[in-house]
């Protein structure tokens, strides 16, 4: 069995001000996801697919021809990749979609665009996050272990000091998890920054409250582990969401809404999976430089060639 890689890249770039899913940030070019399925197939993934939108569809398929065609697996076997759409309109029979509405439903909802693309355990990342070959690792073996279990989740924890920016306050989502590593919660932190004192800190969204935080304390970075049965679940939890939200023109259907859900409905455990690697991504133009600059400098320690695919 070999575990399925699925991108969540249907994000409009409107922040970066293009399609981070395009811009290539290594030596030769390179985009983010490049390294991430140069990574993944490393670690014993067999098929990517892409969430996409229908405006630069084509592009992605194209770029995807060009620089995979010849990429094999371990085994030998070629790399198989799949693209579904997400769009506002695509939601359950019965609702109608709001004229004004225009912001996507969210990553939640984008996951499920794929449910019939996918039929092994599979991981989620986002397009534009780099997460390191160790994460891809500990991703891949989680799911060679649970290929036959249903209800059991996984999440890759980053420790906080490993994905800090450079430019500023970051949102990070701390998790808590009990004696067996199993999540318990997730609670979203904002402007969370190392203060002149030493201390790294952030803003509980919950209480409101500045708190400390743990340098080595783990928070998710939306790179999870799921079994194929997920997809049935969160589409029961997305028809009780749209009950109570259709009309709404902003809130949108995010993976932890439903992993929380299920966790505390007893239906679901999902693992927390610590990983070493040191994460950064592009969200803003100004990031540039910076993630140009960390990828030349671990094609120079050598941990990857450049060119990535020949």
């Amino acid at each position: 069995m070999k575990p399925t890689l699925l991108v969540l890249a249907a994000g409009m770039g409107s922040r970066y001000g293009g399609l981070k899913q395009m811009d290539g940030l290594g030596p030769s070019g390179e985009t983010i996801i490049d390294y991430s399925i140069y990574d993944a197939v490393r670690a014993g993934f067999g098929r990517v697919v892409y969430i996409v939108r229908d405006y630069f569809l084509k592009d992605m398929e194209e770029h995807v021809h060009q620089k995979y065609a010849g990429v094999k697996c371990p085994d030998g076997s070629p790399l198989e990749f799949a693209f579904v759409t997400q769009e506002l309109d695509k939601i359950p029979a019965g609702f109608v979609l709001n004229p004004e509405r225009q912001k996507p439903w969210g990553t939640a909802h984008a996951m499920l665009m794929a449910a019939d693309e996918i039929k092994t355990p599979f991981v989620v990342i986002n397009g534009d996050d780099y997460y390191g070959k160790d994460s891809f690792r500990i991703a891949a073996e989680w799911c060679k272990a649970h290929e036959s279990t249903k209800g059991v989740y996984g999440i890759i924890g980053f420790e906080v000091d490993n994905t800090l920016s450079e430019s500023g306050g970051v949102s990070r989502g701390i998790c808590s998890y009990d004696a067996q590593n199993h999540l318990t919660d997730v609670v979203e932190h904002h402007n969370v920054m190392f203060e002149a004192d030493g201390k790294l800190r952030g803003d509980n969204s919950v209480t409101g409250e500045r708190v400390e935080l743990k340098p080595k304390d783990l928070c998710s970075m939306n790179m999870w582990c799921f079994t194929p049965d997920y997809f049935e679940a969160s589409r029961d939890i997305f028809v009780e969401f749209l009950k109570a939200n259709i009309n709404e023109l902003k809130k949108e259907f995010y993976i932890p809404f439903v992993v929380d859900n299920l966790i505390k409905k007893g239906a679901a455990s999902c693992d927390v999976l610590g990983t070493p690697d040191r994460w950064f991504g592009v969200t803003f133009k100004e990031d540039r430089p910076a993630v140009v600059a960390k990828f030349a400098d671990l094609v120079a320690k050598g941990v990857y060639p450049t060119p990535l695919y020949k």
